[in-house]
């Protein structure tokens, strides 16, 4: 038996005893119950419009609702409201500023998804426009495609009229020139290596190299929903890679009729797992979206099986969020560690909200 399943067994027993016969014939439902888990919050809207965003959303947030609030429809809203953070060139992990790959330069990815109409786009590997959602929702309303990347995303986006430019600032180049600096076996070139062998990767303890990114929902007052997620990627990355923010299914989800979801975290984790998609279906059958955010952590934490990618206790050396809005005005949030929050807006000023979470650090 692995670290994992021990680890497993071991909150089983225990949420077993707390939870009774029932919690026993679901071991990762148990897991969720138990005493390092704090019990799921049902949090409803107070009016709507309202509007949900990782932590680092609190003025998109605010922006989303204010256009909301004036008729505009909720994809334009959401996207607007990360188009702040794009733009801010103090923000290293999303657009403008964002931190590059090895190679020093920034690569974006973003996906868009429309409730109403149940459309959905995305680009990724984008260098050299600062605002990937616009160019995602382009896509969208302005080609029969799904997914663009690197040069044909660029290609793409000037021929719509985007405008080039360094997306690299002084700020990021000298954290990326540090990183180079000082690089050992902290990078993502990796030697053959199997499920039992560790310490040969780039995780940096439970938090990891910076990831950045932002997941913005958005619902308005006639119970229409969409999402978008847009980022810079994990830090330092080779070159091309894609995470899991531009993936439908993955970093963002919307079903008009049921609610959407989105993630930030370890993007490879998510990719595996295409946890947004099943954050939605868990919410249309039944369970309130912080639920269904749990469930999704579950999912990761039992599929992550190499021990390069666990602690020494067979911990998962990484975290990944999850938010989740559905249409009746419901939100939630969870991770698989403690210590997270996310961004709320029902008007007026935002706020944060605490996740729930599996295991407390």
């Amino acid at each position: 038996m692995n670290d994992l399943s021990t680890l497993t067994r071991r909150f089983f027993l225990k949420a077993a005893a707390l939870a009774g016969a029932g919690a026993a014939l679901d071991p990762m439902r148990a897991l969720a119950r138990s005493s390092t888990a704090p019990a799921a919050a049902m949090h409803k809207a107070a009016s709507l419009p309202i509007s949900i965003a990782s932590a680092n959303g609190l003025e998109a947030t605010k922006r989303a609702v204010a256009m909301m609030r004036d008729g505009k429809d909720t994809l334009d809203a959401v996207i607007a409201g990360v188009n702040l953070v794009e733009n801010d060139p103090e923000d290293d992990t999303v657009g403008y500023g964002g931190l590059p790959n090895e190679d020093g330069v920034v690569e974006l990815d973003s996906c868009v998804m429309h409730g109403p109409t149940m459309r959905g786009a995305g680009v990724a590997a984008l260098r050299n426009i600062k605002n990937p959602s616009l160019v995602a929702q382009r896509v969208m309303e302005r080609t029969d495609h799904v997914l663009l990347v690197g040069e044909g995303a660029l290609r793409f986006a000037r021929a719509h009229g985007f405008r080039e430019e360094n997306l690299l600032t002084d700020a990021s180049r000298e954290k990326w020139l540090s990183w180079k600096e000082h690089l050992s076996k902290q990078d993502d070139w990796l030697p053959p290596h199997g499920e039992e062998d560790r310490d040969i990767g780039a995780l940096f303890g439970v938090e990891g190299r910076p990831t950045g990114t932002i997941n913005c929902l958005g619902l308005n007052d006639r119970a229409e929903i969409s999402g978008v997620t847009t980022t810079s990627g994990l830090a330092f990355k080779i070159p091309g890679r894609v995470g899991d923010s531009p993936i439908l299914g993955a970093g963002l989800y919307v079903d008009g009729s049921i609610g959407a979801a989105g993630s930030t975290g370890r993007g490879e984790a998510n990719l595996l797992s295409l946890a947004s998609f099943l954050i939605v279906e868990r919410m249309r059958a039944g369970d309130a979206p912080t639920d269904a955010c749990l469930q999704a952590c579950q999912r990761i934490v039992a599929q992550t099986k190499m021990k390069r990618l666990l602690s020494e206790d067979g911990m998962p050396a990484f975290n990944v969020n999850f938010y989740a809005l559905n249409v009746r005005g419901e939100f939630g949030g969870a991770s698989i560690w403690s210590g997270r929050r996310f961004a709320v807006n029902e008007g007026g000023e935002s706020r944060l909200v605490d996740s729930a979470y599996l295991f407390e650090r």
